[in-house]
């Protein structure tokens, strides 16, 4: 039985492993070269010490993750956060992405994080109803933004209410 769990840098080598066949065949994530387990195990303790970052294990065996990092740099944005979830190659339409979502979305309202911000590469169906299927609602589209794979690409933006606190905001934890 599949199960979510707060990662850790130790599924640095799993979640590089997933993610590298999005950056190598698709241009679902604009990155072009995958990057290290070790470097992902700096991305997970990064995204752990600010937001966070979840793994779907199935038989011992991590098999996707989610994770949310800061939508934009400045000060008056803190409360708002970009996320993603990645599945290995398969496993789309199974009930993975919306567990690893839901568990992501609870750790955020834990933080004290407002909104979820998304981007996804179109064409991306399987992505588009995830992420209406959880509430997330259109922004607008970068249109012919990203170079990759001989062609040009549109990014599909939306953003989902992660909590609804009492005014003015507490810091995020």
């Amino acid at each position: 039985m599949a199960k979510v769990r707060d990662a850790s840098p130790l599924d640095g080598e799993a979640c590089a492993a997933i993610y590298a066949p999005y950056v190598t065949g698709t241009a679902i994530t604009f990155e072009i070269d995958p990057p290290s387990a070790a470097e992902m195990a700096q991305r997970i303790a990064d995204a752990q010490a600010t937001h966070a970052w979840m793994v779907l294990e199935d038989e011992g065996r991590v098999v996707g993750y989610a994770y949310a990092g800061p939508m934009k740099p400045r000060a008056a944005y803190r409360w708002s956060c970009e996320v993603s979830v990645y599945l290995e190659l398969g496993r789309r339409r199974t009930g993975g992405g919306r567990a690893l979502y839901e568990a992501l979305f609870d750790r955020l309202i834990e933080r004290g994080f407002r909104t979820a911000i998304a981007g996804m590469t179109l064409p991306n169906d399987a992505s588009v109803g995830l992420h209406t299927a959880l509430g997330f609602e259109e922004i607008g589209t970068y249109r012919r933004i990203g170079w990759k794979l001989d062609a040009w690409h549109d990014v599909h933006w939306r953003q989902r209410p992660l909590a609804v606190l009492p005014d003015p905001p507490e810091e995020p934890s």
